[in-house]
């Protein structure tokens, strides 16, 4: 895997990266590792996958620190963060990686709770560990950041609802953490070949993904949109706390 961030870019620090056990996620969390920042990878119940993840990234020569950590369950958050302060005493870094709610058997209202409850939950159990010069990265979806603009398909309608919710409810947040020296910003990106939402939409509403891929002339893999996230963390934030990534010329700005 080719280095993304520059060697040494991140030396010292120690970054968060919640639901990064695989996915966008694992490999978000790798390319901040190989940028020599120490990582926190935060999972719900894979433990195996992300030992496996952590015991890759010691070989780089930095701390890791794995975490089992229920995002919509608050006890559970205030554990994970116990944990990072006790390895690391603060935290520079925090990607909210971590959403869903396109699983079957879940609560009817499960997207908000972790798409909007959760994220702020997670952002206010961190602060406390974060310092100025320290960075938020919340990771969105075009078809979540533009859905009051802008259709998508039934299926996700009530996921991208949700995770909009979330962009709104830490949005709120942006002025208390610039008086803190926080920055925040949002990596907003299209539909990403291989994910498991692009998967269970597929399986919902079968050549959703060729068509989507039609209209935006290329869609980003797993890898290439993890890369974006990464590089949220050192490049300049954006006036408008937002980065856009892949083609946009099928949503409406509000």
């Amino acid at each position: 895997m080719t280095q993304i961030l520059p060697p040494d870019a991140l030396k010292g620090k120690t970054a968060l990266v919640t639901g990064s056990s695989r996915g966008i996620g694992a490999d978000t969390v790798r390319y901040l590792a190989e940028a020599g920042a120490n990582v926190v990878i935060n999972y719900r119940n894979k433990a195996p996958r992300a030992e496996r993840l952590a015991a890759q990234l010691r070989e780089l020569g930095v701390e890791v620190l794995t975490v089992a950590a229920d995002l919509t369950d608050q006890t559970s958050v205030e554990g994970m963060f116990a944990q990072v302060r006790e390895a690391f005493g603060s935290l520079d870094v925090l990607v909210l990686n971590a959403s869903g709610g396109m699983e079957s058997g879940m609560a009817e209202d499960y997207a908000l709770q972790l798409n909007r409850d959760a994220q702020v939950r997670v952002l206010e159990a961190a602060v406390p560990l974060m310092s100025a010069g320290s960075r938020v990265v919340f990771v969105t979806s075009h078809q979540a950041h533009f859905i009051r603009t802008t259709a998508t398909m039934p299926e996700y309608e009530a996921v991208a609802l949700s995770k909009r919710a979330g962009e709104d409810a830490l949005r709120e947040r942006i002025p208390a953490l610039a008086e803190r020296g926080i920055d925040f910003v949002v990596v907003s990106g299209d539909m990403i070949e291989g994910t498991i939402t692009a998967t269970l939409l597929e399986r919902a509403n079968p050549g959703a993904i060729a068509s989507r891929r039609e209209d935006a002339g290329k869609l980003y893999n797993v890898a290439e949109f993890a890369a974006e996230v990464a590089q949220a963390v050192i490049d300049p934030v954006p006036a408008d706390n937002i980065r856009l990534v892949g083609d946009i010329s099928s949503f409406h700005a509000e």
